[in-house]
């Protein structure tokens, strides 16, 4: 069944869309040679075209350009070879031209798709609608002084790709979903970094409710959520208010709304400004981009393998669910790792290990998969061991633990601590009969058909070997002695 709220008159059915703002990644803003690196100390990467100048012309930047085509290229949108910028204009104190360079009736990048799936592992297609170029605005900050606002234009004139969705969405778990799939295959292209939590990445989230069948309602925009976790709790918050002003026999305005995350609400804004409020119009500075079609086929024949694809490769090539896959593949690094541990070696365990071990270990010492103390050589050095007798799958989750404390090497952790397994079948015999001299009631109980008693006896023997014995060979040797 489709995800709706119960309301006082019925169900109530969401209609979601999100345009995401993200930063395009490149070392100079999108019509200055300033630098568009995150941070620097206010109004330090600031140059006379960001400032808004008199006389200072802006100069597209080709990386941009190249940058937006190749996002286009990786949701399979259509790249339009002609486009042109546009002047949107509206006043702010951190936007000194009192206008935004954008793109509106002419976008670089048209309809595309993304493919989304859900906890319950259906996959759904969401359309994209466009992709435009447009500068980011400067800074605003009202908590440095109690009578003054600061303006910081360090941002100003950085390149956006604001990627447009159709209203496709119906719950909260799609909206996350989708913005986490987006931000996976802007990492995996190098068109953003995807840093939500640094600003370069943002959604306004727009939702409207209605009843089933009706045609839509009127929407509010979410500004300028910043996490996925935000994404998915402001929808729900503002779709249930505005069911309680539908139901309480009100009307929706439509109106740009905050999100406040603390209070659990959303709050008005100012109202929703339609397009003519913009007063649009093509940009004099700039003639239209047109693009050469053998230079946007050349930057598709360098694209790098998607999420999509390299999580069929994965399930094909080495033989693992479709659920690991897609875990493995949702970061670059992490499909990366994987693939060095796998290479060559049992490939379902070593995805046991990655999403397992390797992850639990991250996640307990703060740490990412770009700076684990354990390497990928080191961990399938590790399954080497295993492999190959050196240490049982006990000891080594012990000095997995090692690893991750020190990053040493596996096999310099079992020398060192004297951890390789025993297949001296002369000591496990050994070990063997002190167990059952030590526990003679149990064998009693044993002999008496009580066949369970066999994993006690193994584990004793275990414990008794420090952990060390070859667990085939103390199985097999304590089978052969409890039968005579």
């Amino acid at each position: 069944m489709s995800y709706v709220i119960e309301g006082r008159t019925g169900p109530w059915e969401l209609v979601i869309g999100l345009e995401v703002h993200a930063q395009v990644v490149s070392e100079a803003k999108l019509f200055s040679g300033a630098s568009a690196t995150y941070g620097g100390a206010p109004n330090s990467k600031v140059s006379l075209v960001d400032a808004a100048f008199p006389g200072m012309l802006p100069v597209i930047n080709q990386a941009c350009v190249a940058q937006a085509v190749r996002t286009g290229l990786g949701l399979d949108a259509h790249v339009n070879l002609v486009s042109r910028f546009d002047r949107k204009n509206y006043f702010y104190a951190d936007l000194p031209a009192g206008y935004q360079i954008s793109q509106f009736t002419h976008p670089i990048i048209g309809a595309g798709r993304i493919e989304i799936e859900l906890g319950d592992g259906s996959r759904r297609e969401i359309g994209v609608t466009r992709l435009h170029l447009e500068q980011d605005a400067g800074k605003s900050l009202h908590d440095q002084n109690p009578t003054r606002s600061y303006i910081d234009l360090n941002r100003a004139g950085v390149g956006l790709m604001e990627i447009v969705s159709e209203p496709d969405m119906r719950s909260p778990e799609e909206a996350g979903a989708y913005v986490r799939k987006l931000r996976t295959i802007l990492r995996y292209l190098g068109t953003c970094d995807g840093n939500m939590e640094e600003g370069s990445m943002r959604a306004d989230v727009n939702v409207s409710v209605r009843k089933h069948g009706e045609p839509f309602r009127t929407r509010c925009e979410i500004k300028n959520v910043n996490s996925i976790r935000f994404v998915t709790q402001a929808v729900e918050i503002e779709a249930r208010r505005q069911i309680e002003v539908w139901e309480s026999g009100g009307t929706v305005d439509q109106e740009t709304r905050l999100f406040d995350p603390q209070r659990g609400e959303t709050r008005s804004m100012r109202s929703k400004e339609d397009a003519h409020d913009y007063r649009y119009f093509p940009d004099p500075d700039l003639l239209p981009l047109v693009l050469d079609e053998d230079w946007v086929a050349g930057l598709k024949a360098e694209l790098p393998e998607l999420p999509d694809a390299k999580r069929a490769r994965f399930v094909s090539q080495y033989g693992i669910p479709p659920y690991d896959a897609a875990v493995l593949v949702a970061e670059q690094a992490t499909a990366d790792f994987y693939e060095v541990v796998a290479t060559g070696r049992d490939a379902r365990l070593a995805s046991n290990w990655v999403i397992g071990e390797l992850f639990a270990g991250l996640n307990r010492t703060g740490r990412t998969i770009l700076d684990s103390p354990v390497t990928a050589a080191n961990l399938g050095g590790l399954l080497d061991l295993m492999a190959d007798g050196t240490i049982n799958g006990r000891i080594a989750k012990d000095v997995f633990e090692v690893m991750v404390e020190t990053g040493d090497a596996p096999a310099d952790i079992v020398e060192r601590k004297g951890l390789r397994q025993v297949v001296d079948t002369g000591a496990i015999d050994a070990a063997i009969e002190a167990v059952l001299v030590t526990h003679a009631d149990k064998l009693a109980e044993y002999r008496s058909g009580k066949d369970k008693l066999f994993g006690f006896f193994v584990g004793q023997v275990m414990k008794g070997m420090g952990g060390k014995g070859n667990p085939a060979l103390v199985n097999e040797a304590l089978q052969r002695r409890l039968a005579t």
